[in-house]
């Protein structure tokens, strides 16, 4: 007997501002990460958005949905569906100027501090969190363990530095 064949995972991209300079590179970086994150937790049939904008898209979405007038560097919205629709996970929302801000700040390639941050956003939508210690360690430790299959350094050690503690995310 043959298995039946997987669903694909269906990831759309959307580039909603001319700062993303290589829409292309960009594109390819947040799929490809989202993607590992999704096979490492055996997320098959389903889709979700990624929208690549700027600051000021993701101040106003932070401002609406959580009060926080502020630009951040990733927003996720999980998707509420009825039972009959199909399996949308969410959209998860990245803001250019604070991602190339933070990069350059922790000496990171900017590719992989985006990848980083498409995983974390893709976590948040499947129920991962960082509102408490544990569950921040628990978080941190998956998007190492997704990140390491990437070859993309442990985000959470500066060079020469010692890993972060938990709960001191952004």
């Amino acid at each position: 007997m043959t298995p039946a064949p997987r669903a694909k995972f269906k990831i759309d991209v959307l580039v909603d501002s001319d700062r993303w300079g290589e829409p292309a590179k960009a594109r390819s970086t947040v799929r490809r990460a989202v993607a590992q994150a999704a096979a490492f937790a055996s997320t098959t049939g389903s889709e979700l958005a990624i929208v690549l904008t700027d600051d000021s898209a993701v101040r106003q979405l932070n401002r609406l949905w959580r009060g926080i007038d502020a630009a951040t560097n990733v927003l996720s919205f999980p998707s509420k569906r009825a039972a009959d629709e199909p399996l949308h996970l969410g959209d998860i929302v990245l803001a250019y100027e604070t991602i190339a801000r933070e990069a350059g700040a922790e000496g990171k390639p900017f590719a992989h501090h985006l990848a980083h941050l498409a995983v974390h956003g893709f976590l948040h939508l499947i129920g991962y969190d960082h509102a408490n210690d544990s569950d921040a360690e628990t978080m941190e430790q998956t998007e190492r363990k997704i990140l390491r299959c990437l070859n993309i350094p442990d985000p959470y050690r500066a060079p020469g530095k010692a890993v972060k503690k938990a709960g001191s995310r952004r």
